[in-house]
Parts: C-alpha cells; structure tokens; sequence
C-alpha cells in the first residue's frame, strides 16, 4: 500500500521563492523533490525514477517551458501524474496540452495547498492494492 509518505512529487520552478513555498506546504504530507529547471528536472527524474509517482511543473520558464519539460519527461516517464501549475491564466497551449492528455490538470499561482494535496492523492488512488 502507498502511505502519502510514499509519494514522491517532483516540483519544477524556475523561481526559488516558489519552490521554497512549495516545499514548504507539501515537506510533511509528501517526499517533495524540486528543481529550477526543465533540463535539471529531466536529470532528477531519470535518478529517481523508480520513486516520482508526480511532477509538477511551472508553466512559463527560460531555456524550456514546463510543457516542452513535460513533452520530453513522457517519453521516458509516461507512467507519472503530470501537471502544470502557472501564474497565468487559462490559455489555448493549456487547452491542448490538456486534451492531448499530457497534463492531467493545471493549477492556478498561488496555489491552493488542499486543492493540489487532493488531486495528488486522488492520482495515485488507484495505485493503492
């Protein structure tokens, strides 16, 4: 069985006062592995494959934006929630990336701590036996 400690999230963000915030809320609920970019968290992910259940990742970021992150991290790592959480609003490349299933949801800065705890549990209920 998967206790929450269990999970292991990979947070992507190109600002360090982000991850420190995020870190922060998740540190007690979840292992919490970050990065400050796209190219970084690709690395991390390969060493820690066998633990990331999910990413999350900034959406606007220098050298790759978090979906050209996520684009790439698939093709090695399909078997992960992955998600993009923005400062921005709605737009027409989250749209598609959103039905093209590769993000299951993004989240909208500041963050919602209970709403992105509650996705991440409800990812990986079904990898509970």
């Amino acid at each position: 069985m998967i206790e929450n400690k269990d999970i292991t999230v990979l947070y992507v963000d190109d600002e360090d006062i982000n991850l420190f915030l995020f870190s922060a809320n998740f540190k007690t609920k979840f292992n919490i592995i970050t990065s400050l970019s796209g190219e970084d968290a690709l690395e991390k992910l390969d060493e820690n494959s066998d633990s990331i259940i999910v990413v999350i990742s900034d959406l606007r970021m220098p050298v790759m934006s978090g979906l050209e992150f996520i684009e790439k991290a698939k093709i090695k790592h399909d078997n992960i929630f992955y998600y993009i959480l923005t400062g921005f609003d709605f737009s027409e490349e989250v749209d598609q990336a959103l039905k093209n299933k590769t993000i299951h949801k993004f989240f909208t800065k500041p963050f919602d701590a209970k709403e992105i705890e509650d996705t991440i549990l409800e990812a990986v209920r079904g990898l509970k036996k």
